[in-house]
């Protein structure tokens, strides 16, 4: 009998505890506990962001750390493409014609989106360059629902609705028919997955949607043949992969039936994976490996909902947001500085009432400090929890605030007046070095000042727009002030002497909290409420785990100067003030190290 070292080219050795990183498939013997122990490869599906266009009926392309969505009801049949970074989806060129149930081939910057459905069935084809997409050469026969797999100079399509349907192959300068009759050409609904040379059409509905199919069909190129058996027959599954390691999830048996079940492809036999998706779902995008995958917008419904699979020797954890320790007093357009872990808040209202009250907050406890001089709510802020700024605002009475105070981690003081009087405005750095801009005098303000913990000082060159209620972040040097009036998806970014225009937001809003850096940062809530987020890495936005609770009038009710790991969303107001508190974390990776038995 072969040793393990002889298999794996290792020893099994002793250790009092586990190694920190140990390899793939490593042994050891943890002598503390007795046990033998392993890194081993485990599969698993994890909630990821929402995309920002609530369909089904989408088809996917590329990997999951850059994959593409496209079409999709309810009607009329949109025109929405997304695409995803591996961590959030972002929007991507529209497609000329709006469609359901399309077929589709390739990756995220070179994609094709094959016939579907408007109003009847079509034969339209358009290509995806990564910007925008263009028309390409027409299919012979219209169809939707059907199988395709392929890249975006040779792929393949087959069955369908009408069924029976033709397959049709793609060259890169038409569409041929394909062979026949051994396939799924009878069936609509299949996954597909591999290239024109090793394909694979999987399950799907061959006369009627209670009539599931459990085989799968394996095409050479030239021809069909009978593939492995599904364990679980039925269609409208999400699949990707290789002909020879495949994935395929989700699907229905039956109308409404929907499925969690997930299973794999070695190239002869299908396996039942002890990876289930979190929501039972059909009609979705899927995309991806064999072992790193997403399924998106996959019904009941026209959902926004997200998956991850990842099949490896590490568990990993999606980014998320989860319920932290409640402030003491309920109230909203209220201030912050610090991260999670060491945040301070001050000021706000609550109903009839404008706030001195100041709390900070270790992670686990809020404990009631020393009050400002003077109520306030819909300051700026900026710094950390034992060096913060409070700007300007509106005082307990009607009007504007010129006023600045400085926290210190037990007393307030106060400081110089800034320049321009207003309330519902921004900002942005440390205590020595900090930036506010923005507001509402009336009118709209787009004054931009300087502090450097003495002095207020005008800076030169205002906001392009005029705007208040807006989020920002970052440094003095490198800012990012977002959105404002209902509806403004823009962006601007400091440089810490101009601001230029920056990329369009996914969602536009107003009275958002926001975390991070001019390079990563993280925007939530909205007013009316909402519990949309979105990221930024200093170049585009993209969507983010949503919160818990749907509130807005944060302000800068997260950690203007923490990195995203470490957002908290403190207070705000639902319809009503609250006081319930949220925190973020990113995503994780962490070995994953089993106690091995006999049995």
């Amino acid at each position: 009998m072969a040793t393990f070292k002889e298999i794996r080219g290792q020893t099994i050795k002793k250790y009092t505890t586990n190694p920190g990183d140990p390899l793939e498939g490593q042994m050891w013997y943890n002598s503390t506990t007795g046990t033998l122990k392993g890194r081993i490869v485990t599969a698993a599906w994890s909630s990821g962001s929402p995309t920002s266009t609530a369909t089904r009926q989408r088809f996917a392309t590329g990997i999951q750390t850059a994959g593409l969505i496209f079409g999709g009801f309810p009607g009329p049949a949109t025109t929405a493409t997304e695409e995803y970074n591996g961590s959030g989806w972002t929007t991507g060129g529209a497609l000329t014609t709006g469609r359901q149930g399309a077929s589709g081939a390739g990756t995220q910057t070179a994609s094709l989106c094959i016939g579907g459905y408007t109003t009847t069935s079509i034969t339209t084809v358009e290509e995806y360059d990564g910007a925008s997409w263009t028309a390409s050469p027409a299919l012979s026969s219209a169809k939707y629902q059907m199988g395709g797999f392929g890249t975006s100079t040779a792929a393949v399509v087959g069955g369908g609705v009408p069924a029976p349907q033709a397959f049709e192959v793609w060259n890169n300068v038409s569409w041929t028919a394909g062979p026949g009759p051994i396939g799924p050409a009878n069936r609509y609904g299949s996954a597909g997955s591999g290239t024109t040379t090793a394909g694979l059409f999987s399950g799907g509905y061959p006369n009627s949607p209670t009539d599931n199919m459990d085989s799968s069909n394996e095409y050479d190129g030239s021809s069909f043949s009978a593939g492995g058996t599904l364990n679980t027959g039925r269609g409208y599954m999400g699949g990707f992969g290789i002909q020879t390691a495949t994935v395929v999830t989700g699907g229905t048996i039956g109308p409404g039936t929907y499925q969690t079940i997930t299973e794999t492809y070695d190239g002869t036999d299908w396996t039942t994976s002890p990876a289930t998706l979190g929501t039972a779902a059909g009609y979705g995008g899927a995309a991806g490996t064999s072992t790193a995958g997403i399924s998106a917008g996959a019904g009941p419904g026209t959902p926004t909902n997200t998956e991850e699979f990842n099949q490896s020797t590490s568990v990993i954890t999606a980014g998320a947001w989860a319920s932290g320790t409640s402030i003491n007093v309920a109230r909203y357009a209220g201030n912050a500085a610090g991260p999670s872990t060491a945040a301070v808040y001050w000021g706000g209202q609550t109903p009839g009432d404008t706030q001195t009250l100041t709390e900070e907050y270790d992670g686990s406890t809020w404990s009631e400090v020393t009050d400002m001089p003077s109520g306030t709510y819909a300051s700026a802020s900026f710094g950390t929890q034992t060096a913060a700024v409070s700007a300007g605002g509106a005082p307990p009475t009607s009007g504007n605030l010129n006023t600045s105070y400085e926290y210190d981690g037990t007393n307030w003081t106060a400081g110089n007046t800034i320049n321009t009087a207003r309330r519902y405005l921004a900002g942005f750095g440390i205590l020595t070095a900090g930036v506010i801009a923005g507001g509402f005098g009336p009118p709209a303000s787009a004054a931009t000042e300087n502090y450097d913990g003495t002095n207020w000082t005008t800076a030169p060159n205002s906001l392009n727009t005029a705007r208040d209620r807006s989020s920002a972040t970052g440094t003095n040097t490198a800012g990012l002030f977002c959105a404002g009036t209902p509806g403004d998806t823009s962006s601007e970014e400091w440089n810490g002497t101009a601001w230029t225009a920056g990329n369009t937001m996914i969602f536009g809003a107003q009275d958002r909290g926001c975390a991070g850096s001019q390079t990563d940062a993280l925007f939530f809530g909205d007013s009316p409420p909402s519990a949309n987020t979105e990221g930024y890495d200093g170049t585009n936005f993209s969507t983010r785990p949503s919160m818990g609770t749907a509130r807005g009038v944060f302000y800068t009710g997260g950690t203007p100067n923490a990195s995203t790991t470490g957002a908290w969303a403190g207070a705000g107001y639902t319809t009503t003030a609250v006081a319930n508190v949220e925190e973020f974390t990113g995503d994780t990776s962490a070995a994953n190290i089993e106690t091995l038995t006999t049995s």
